[in-house]
């Protein structure tokens, strides 16, 4: 058996006010999986996922990304694999243009002339935007705006993706636009999100966390037509939405 990409064994945190966010929490996601990760508000979703790269540290269990702990020394090399998209892409852009902001994560660690520009260029593409790398982020639209904040990540050459509600906010065109992108892509995705049509969408898989423990890891069809399962964790699809609709293979 692989080596899983990401692999968080017994998880459990609790914040400094006492609150228990996770109860040993385990996942195993391999190379070139797209997992939803689907929840409630306070099922403990975020908190998981600001362990993956050591933003938040384990109190009991682990978490590694291909085979390195995320511990204190590791963080450089953690957080290069592991990349995280916000949910406000102006969390992430704060550069005078597309191309800084681009170019600023391998900037910072030494990538320097024709290799910063190859890379840069190469991670707008990747994402349609290349024709604005000059561009300063705050006139674009909120949908290219999501779109840069994935290229400062692709531009790391990160082994996962991770992406908190990526379709929150977009019309129907960017959220159409963006699902083309993260299907073109060679990475392991992790996707956080409400949006449970789009998790069918993108994501052949699904884990569900509840008060901090994984209650349902399967294929996401099963998942959202399991309606007691659906019922007892609070996951509501939107009115006329039915999977059972759209057949077992939808958008995969």
């Amino acid at each position: 058996m692989t080596t899983p990409v990401l692999d968080v064994r017994g998880l459990a945190y609790a914040y400094p006010d006492g609150h228990q966010a996770l109860y040993g929490v385990d996942l195993h996601v391999h190379r070139g999986e797209r997992v939803a990760l689907l929840g409630p508000n306070g099922a403990g979703k975020t908190t998981l996922v600001l362990h993956l790269n050591g933003i938040h540290t384990a109190g009991a269990g682990s978490v590694s990304v291909s085979g390195l702990p995320v511990t204190k020394e590791n963080l450089a090399e953690v957080r290069r694999r592991v990349g995280i998209v916000f949910q406000d892409p102006d969390d992430q852009l704060f550069m005078g243009s597309v191309r800084a902001d681009v170019g600023f994560g391998p900037a910072n660690l030494g990538v320097r002339g024709a290799e910063l520009d190859r890379r840069v260029m190469a991670a707008l593409e990747q994402v349609g935007m290349a024709d604005y790398a000059d561009r300063p982020p705050h006139h674009l639209s909120f949908g290219q705006r999501r779109r840069v904040a994935v290229a400062t990540v692709l531009v790391m050459e990160p082994e996962v993706l991770v992406l908190d509600e990526p379709s929150s906010n977009l019309d129907p065109a960017s959220r159409r636009e963006l699902a083309d992108i993260l299907r073109s892509l060679d990475v392991t995705v992790l996707m956080v999100t409400h949006d449970l049509p789009y998790a069918l969408e993108l994501c052949p898989r699904s884990v569900v966390l509840h008060d901090g423990t994984v209650v349902a890891d399967g294929a996401t069809y099963d998942v959202l037509t399991d309606d007691d399962l659906m019922r007892r964790h609070r996951l509501e699809l939107p009115f006329g939405f039915d999977p059972r609709g759209l057949g077992r293979g939808a958008g995969w």
